[in-house]
Order: structure tokens, then sequence, then C-alpha cells
């Protein structure tokens, strides 16, 4: 199967910055299972500053709407989403989703930023 997205955890340590590790996912289920309660995600290092999902181009060009092809990027608190339109989207409405169920690690809620006090 081929991989649909690369995560790549960025680090800074004083005035180095370096790349933590790269995971490859095949799918969204694997995606959403790594930011699940129990998942990879609660396992990122405190010296991660930034984490980079990039959305692989898709396999088949979109020739009925290549706007659903076009590069976007998304940043929610410090994780930035690139790739294609369509699949930007779709992965944020699974986010809102699956955060209304609750189905996403406190750690990934709080790594983009979703679990600020309210004022």
């Amino acid at each position: 199967m081929r991989p649909i997205l690369t995560v790549e955890f960025h680090a800074k340590d004083r005035d180095v910055e370096f790349d933590e590790e790269s995971v490859t996912l095949h799918g969204p289920e694997e995606l959403f299972k790594f930011v699940a309660p129990g998942g990879g995600c609660e396992m990122i290092p405190n010296e991660v500053a930034e984490i980079r999902m990039n959305f692989l181009p898709p396999e088949h060009p979109n020739t009925r709407n290549p706007i659903a092809d076009l590069p976007v990027t998304l940043q929610l608190g410090m994780v930035f989403f690139y790739g294609p339109l369509s699949e930007i989207t779709s992965t944020a409405e699974q986010i809102l989703d699956r955060a209304g169920r609750g189905e996403l690690s406190g750690s990934f809620l709080t790594i983009i930023g979703a679990t600020r006090e309210h004022e």
C-alpha cells in the first residue's frame, strides 16, 4: 500500500534545529490511531517544537476539479499539515469530529492548542 503521509518531528535544542524522527502512515486510520488516547502521540518528547504532517500528492490527479490538488498549509498549534487541499480539509473535518466524540488524546489536543483555558 502506498503511504499517504509522513509525520516529521522537528526539535530545537538551544540554537540547533534537527529532525527527531519521521513516521510514514498509509491511511487516515493510522493517523487517528497515532493521535488517539494511548497512541504514539503521547510519547512525543518535550524537545519537539514542531510536527509536520506532509500529505503526499494523489496517485491520480483530480482532473475534474484541479483545485482539490492545490498544495495548502494548515497550522493547529505546533502541528503543520501540508498537502493537497482536499486531504487537508478532510483531515481537519475528522479532527473536529473526533475531538467532539472524545477520540483524541489529551496530548494531541494540547499540541494543537485545543486545551487552553477559556476566559
